[in-house]
């Protein structure tokens, strides 16, 4: 079966979020950083999506994009290939680099946009790393530079000058949890459920034969999901879960 579609807004912008496989660190020094970079402004440029915002951490990676012509498969398609081939000469490694697609949540609101513009450059400071205008693999620095390939033109319309932008977001703000818990939570793995098993809901397995529903059980639980969020989005009891 094919690969179920992504879901786009109306508005194109979108939060792009893939991490390491299993949580694997995917930068190890300053020159992975530079290359992943790179390749961000070329396949960017080529594929017509507009980066508007960036954070590499050291094992997973937030972008947010403009992509009204819904090109993003195709530039994280040539982004993670890239990377993942150079990553793996690089430190002699072979296998998967990156955790299967990547995640993507659309954008329809203009608080919404600034939020989540906001949470990924403070994502050095909601870990704990450092403050956010000292960590050198995000975006925040390139406010407002035309030279730049990162796009700020909507944020500077919403927030204003350079002082306006730093006071924005340095001030305290309303957190993300729907961001947070889309990482590893229920969101996530709705996603993870569609992308692995082909199925729109988890609900669908309790209409697989025995043999089938145990092989997609085992594969989710494989992929990352706990048993409480199989139970949660399938429905089938936690019991036959661990049974499986």
């Amino acid at each position: 079966m094919p690969r179920i579609a992504r879901i786009y807004g109306e508005s194109g912008y979108m939060h792009v979020y893939t991490r390491g496989n299993g949580q694997q660190i995917i930068f190890e020094d300053r020159s992975d950083y530079i290359y992943y970079l790179n390749l961000l402004k070329k396949y960017s440029s080529e594929t017509g999506v507009t980066i508007c915002a960036f954070c590499l951490m050291e094992n997973h990676v937030h972008i947010l994009v403009y992509d009204p012509e819904r090109n993003i498969t195709d530039l994280m398609r040539r982004l993670s290939s890239a990377y993942s081939g150079y990553f793996n000469w690089k430190y002699k490694r072979t296998g998967h680099l990156f955790e299967g697609r990547f995640n993507g949540i659309p954008i329809e609101s203009e608080d919404y946009l600034l939020r989540v513009f906001r949470y990924i450059l403070n994502n050095p400071k909601s870990k704990n790393i450092c403050e956010t205008e000292k960590y050198p693999w995000n975006s925040y620095s390139r406010y407002g530079k035309a030279e730049s390939f990162v796009d700020t033109s909507v944020f500077q319309e919403l927030i204003g000058s350079w002082d306006e932008y730093t006071a924005f977001i340095a001030a305290d703000y309303e957190d993300c949890p729907e961001l947070e818990e889309y990482t590893r939570g229920d969101i996530w793995a709705k996603a993870v459920i569609r992308d692995v098993l082909r199925i729109k809901s988890g609900t669908e397995l309790q209409r697989y034969d025995m043999q089938a529903r145990n092989d997609a059980l085992r594969l989710l639980k494989s992929r990352g999901l706990t048993v409480k969020q199989i139970a949660r989005l399938t429905g089938i009891n936690q019991s036959a879960i661990e049974s499986a």
